[in-house]
């Protein structure tokens, strides 16, 4: 069962959970032994194994004092904790964490519809939808929670860091589930716009992987592996779990080479699905910094951009039952890649 925050946001930035060992409920710490106090719980278990990122960042490792401090550390009853207070076996609490300071990322957010119930937005190449390992202030959900003073404000699904266009936020908690189970169902219909290379050597009256140059829309069905730890997604040999349909729009030269514009239409909501099955068919995205060779991308280097837009959504709202399209204001431009 999913639990409500029992501190608010601060500065848009959800509060961090933390559970207590022991307990009659059946977790992951169930079995550990409960600590006699919230200052041993914090110096012998939280802070060498929950404060990772923050050592990770440079920053000099948290003191108990810091939770109940400046990370206002509470109960699952929003009762502020005191270091001497005894652990609840099994209990919930909740602190802020300390947000290591981010460079703004140079782009904006637009809006493109806005109801009681939903937040359409553009989201730009390079801006994160959600807090990650790496940009928690510098994300379009914490910074449309601090410019508009919502709160509640969550994204119902998520684009790459680097590729742009339509992002969906649910406004209201008491609405929020049906949006959700909407996009988990794949009751959404996403249309995507692409530039890529097209193979090396192609002149135009030539043919094109899968027939492509007809102009018909072409299937392409695969197996997808997310290893932890590495960037790039494998496509590896098994029963497909990856569908993206693939047309081809019109070509056009690009530098000393052949690109061409492309219709993405996702089945499946695989990492990197678009870019991979299209670096499989030896078309890779134009200014794709991943596929085919990863080049191990800085966050703050604007200088080349992903060449892939999330231009159309359109779905049956579970709410009103009426039927709802997006389009992005938003264009690709070969010349940024």
């Amino acid at each position: 069962m999913r639990r409500n925050a029992a501190l608010p946001p601060r500065d848009g930035i959800a509060a961090a959970r933390l559970r207590a060992p022991g307990g009659r409920e059946t977790h992951d710490a169930a079995h550990l032994p409960v600590p006699a106090t919230v200052r041993e719980w914090l110096v012998d278990v939280v802070i060498p194994t929950t404060m990772g990122r923050e050592q990770a960042f440079g920053q000099q490792p948290l003191d108990p004092e810091y939770f109940v401090g400046e990370g206002a550390l509470v109960d699952a009853a929003g009762a502020p904790v005191a270091l001497d207070d005894p652990v609840r076996p099994g209990g919930f609490y909740w602190f802020h964490k300390p947000i290591p300071y981010e460079d703004r990322v140079p782009f904006e957010v637009r809006i493109v519809h806005e109801d009681d119930d939903l937040l359409v937005v553009d989201k730009p190449h390079f801006l994160a939808s959600t807090p990650n390992g790496v940009f928690v202030r510098e994300c379009v959900v914490t910074r449309l929670r601090v410019q508009r003073g919502e709160d509640d404000l969550v994204a119902i699904h998520r684009l790459d860091r680097v590729t742009a266009g339509l992002l969906v936020l649910s406004r209201r908690p008491q609405t929020r589930g049906a949006y959700q189970v909407l996009f988990q169902r794949r009751g959404i219909e996403k249309v995507y716009r692409a530039l890529a290379w097209l193979p090396r050597g192609w002149t135009p009256g030539e043919p094109l992987p899968l027939g492509l140059e007809s102009g018909d829309e072409r299937e392409v069905r695969s197996r997808l592996l997310k290893v932890d730890g590495e960037r790039p997604v494998r496509e590896i040999p098994g029963e497909p779990n990856a569908h993206t349909s693939v047309r081809l729009v019109r070509t056009f030269r690009h530098g000393d080479a052949w690109a061409g514009e492309f219709v993405l239409t996702p089945h499946t909501g695989k990492t990197h699905q678009l870019r991979v099955h299209m670096n499989g068919l030896g078309m890779p995205l134009l200014g794709d910094p991943v596929y085919p060779v990863d080049l191990g991308p800085d966050p703050y280097d604007f200088r080349h951009t992903l060449q892939l837009l999330a231009e159309r959504l359109a779905f049956d709202d579970p709410i009103t039952g009426e039927r709802r399209e997006f389009v992005s204001g938003l264009s690709l431009d070969p010349a940024r890649a």
